[in-house]
C-alpha cells in the first residue's frame, strides 16, 4: 500500500499555464521542508527538467503508451518511497490522448493512481462559461476526482469573482488560486516548448518567481489537504520489477526489484558506459540512467562541448538535445570528434537518440551555415522550422542489429525538427527498424546503423522498452569480454 498524499495538475489544453503552477508548487513546498517528488505525464524531456529544477530531485515520466499500468504502478511506488508528497503535471487537456477513449490521457492516470486532480483553466476573455467547462470535465469520466480549479490569466478581480462563483454555484468545487496576467515569469519558448532550464541563464530566478506566484496566489493548504485526501493507493506484492524478469540474465539479476540499486551484483560497477550530458544533450529519462547503472554498469557523464572521450569505456549513449544550438562548440571540440568516429570504427557500442543521431552525422547545416560532426554515419542533417516528427511512435526491428532482436515491436515518441537531407551510400550501414506509427529518418525507417551503432529519432523508455535495457548492456558486456578490457 501507498499512502503518499498526491495531487495531479491538469488543464484544458496546452499553454494553460501547467508547468510554471506545477514548478511554482514544487519548490514552495520544497522550501517548506518537503521532500517533493515530481512526475511528468506523457514524453515530455523539457517540463521534466525544469520540474527538477523546482523540487531539486529528479522528475520521473509517467505514460500509459510508453509503458502498461503494472509498469507504471511500479515505477510510481518505487519512486515515492520517501516522498512527502508527489506532484503530477499532466499534458494537453484533462482527457485528451490518442483515441476516443481517452487511454492514454491524463485523466486516465489519475485514475490509476486513484490522484486528486486539480484543473488549471486559462480565463482570458471568458467568465461564466468557465464553469460549464468545467462542468463537463466532471460529467464526461465521474470516476476522475476533480477537487479544485485554479484560475490563471486574471485580468481583474471583477472577472475572478464572476468566475469563482459561477464555478461554486454550478460545480460546488472550490477555487483554489487565482493568478493574474503576470509577466515576471520568464520561461521563454522554442520550437519543441519551453527553452530547457540547462540553457536559461536565469533559470533559477524563473523558478523562484513561480514559488512566489504559488505563494501569493494559490492557497496552498487547501492543496495540501487535498494531496492527502488521496485514498491508500494498493499495489500487489507479486509486482514485479519490469526490468527483472525469469528471462533476465543471472548476471543482471538482484535480490529485492530495486530499481536503483538490486541488479547486476556479480559484476557491480564492472562496466564503463559514456553518457555524453550536457546543454546541447540534456534528453534523458532519469529511469534510463537508473535502469543502465541497476544492471551493474558505471554511468562516465562527460560533455561534447569541451571534454575528451572518457577512456576504457564499454558504450556510449547519446540523447536528445538542441545540438544546433551548441553547433560551432561541437565542431569545435575536434578532438572528442575524431575520438568517437575511431571508436565507433573499433567496434564500440553506441546507442544514439535525436540529437544524437544529428551528432553522428557528417555535417550539421543550421541557420545557413554548415558544422562538421562526428562524420560516424554518412548522413547530412538539417534543422527546418517545421516538425519534421511530433508525437508517439512505434517501431519494428526487421533487421538483425547491435541492440534487438528481430520481430520485437518498440514504443517510443519522436520530437524532431531536424530531418535527414542526405544519405551517402556505404558498405555497412542499414536501417533496422520500420516505423508503423510516426515519421523515422526517412520513407517510414528508422534505426540507422552501421558497425556497433544504432542512431533513432525514436526515444524509448526503460520501464517500456526493457528489450532495449538488455540489448544495451549486453552488447557493452561482449565488447568489454572480447576486447579483454579490465
Amino acid at each position: 500500500m501507498i499512502y503518499c498524499p498526491r495531487l495531479t495538475i491538469a488543464g484544458l489544453g496546452g499553454d494553460t499555464g501547467k508547468t510554471v503552477i506545477s514548478v511554482g508548487l514544487c519548490r514552495a513546498w520544497q522550501k517548506n521542508g518537503l521532500n517533493v517528488i515530481p512526475f511528468k505525464k506523457g514524453p515530455d524531456y523539457i517540463d521534466m527538467g525544469w520540474l527538477s529544477l523546482g523540487a531539486s530531485h529528479p522528475c520521473y515520466n509517467l505514460d500509459l503508451f510508453l509503458m502498461n499500468k503494472d509498469q507504471t504502478l511500479f515505477s510510481f511506488g518505487i519512486h515515492t518511497q520517501r516522498a512527502d508528497i508527489a506532484l503530477i503535471e499532466g499534458n494537453r487537456g484533462l482527457y485528451d490522448g490518442i483515441d476516443v477513449e481517452g487511454s492514454v490521457s491524463t485523466a486516465e492516470l489519475s485514475k490509476l493512481l486513484q490522484s486528486p486532480v486539480v484543473l488549471i483553466v486559462d480565463c482570458t476573455k471568458v467568465t461564466r462559461t468557465i464553469a460549464a467547462l468545467v462542468l463537463g470535465c466532471q460529467k464526461l469520466d465521474t470516476d476522475v476526482q476533480i477537487r479544485g480549479v485554479i484560475l490563471n490569466r486574471l485580468a481583474n478581480t471583477r472577472q475572478e469573482t464572476v468566475i469563482r462563483k459561477s464555478i461554486e454555484h454550478y460545480c460546488r468545487l472550490p477555487v483554489v488560486g487565482a493568478i493574474p496576467r503576470l509577466t515576471n515569469i520568464t520561461f521563454p519558448g522554442r520550437h519543441l516548448g519551453l527553452v530547457p532550464p540547462q540553457e536559461h541563464p536565469m533559470a533559477e530566478e524563473a523558478t523562484v518567481a513561480a514559488a512566489e506566484t504559488a505563494q501569493t496566489y494559490l492557497d496552498l493548504e487547501v492543496l495540501w489537504r487535498i494531496a492527502k485526501e488521496a485514498a491508500p493507493l494498493e499495489i500487489s506484492s507479486e509486482l514485479e520489477n519490469p526490468l527483472e524478469s525469469p528471462h533476465t540474465p543471472l548476471w543482471k539479476r538482484g535480490a529485492g526489484g530495486d530499481l536503483k540499486g538490486g541488479m547486476g551484483g556479480l559484476i557491480k560497477s564492472s562496466l564503463r558506459i559514456g553518457v555524453i550530458r550536457d546543454s546541447a544533450f540534456q534528453f534523458y529519462y532519469p529511469e534510463n540512467l537508473e535502469a543502465i547503472e541497476s544492471a551493474g554498469a558505471q554511468l562516465i557523464e562527460f560533455s561534447a562541448l569541451t571534454d575528451d572521450l572518457p577512456s576504457d569505456l564499454n558504450a556510449l549513449y547519446i540523447g536528445g538535445g538542441f545540438p544546433e544550438t551548441h553547433a560551432a562548440a561541437l565542431a569545435a571540440n575536434e578532438k572528442l570528434r575524431h575520438d568517437i568516429k575511431k571508436a565507433a570504427e573499433e567496434g564500440l557500442p553506441i546507442y544514439a537518440e535525436c540529437g544524437g543521431l544529428m551528432y553522428l552525422g557528417e555535417k550539421l547545416i543550421w541557420e545557413g551555415k554548415t558544422y562538421p560532426m562526428a562524420g560516424v554515419l554518412p548522413i547530412i542533417v538539417g534543422v527546418s522550422k517545421k516538425p519534421q516528427g511530433h508525437g508517439y511512435s512505434i517501431v519494428e526491428v526487421r533487421v538483425s542489429n547491435p541492440f534487438f532482436k528481430t520481430g520485437q515491436i518498440l514504443r517510443g515518441h519522436e520530437f524532431h525538427y531536424s530531418r535527414v537531407l542526405d544519405i551517402t551510400k556505404k558498405d555497412g550501414v542499414y536501417f533496422a527498424f520500420r516505423v508503423k506509427r510516426g515519421h523515422g529518418i526517412v520513407d517510414k525507417e528508422d534505426g540507422l546503423c552501421y558497425k556497433n551503432v544504432l542512431t533513432t529519432y525514436t526515444h524509448l523508455h526503460a520501464l517500456g522498452a526493457v528489450e532495449w535495457v538488455e540489448g544495451f548492456v549486453n552488447k557493452a558486456m561482449s565488447y568489454k569480454i572480447m576486447n579483454r578490457i579490465p
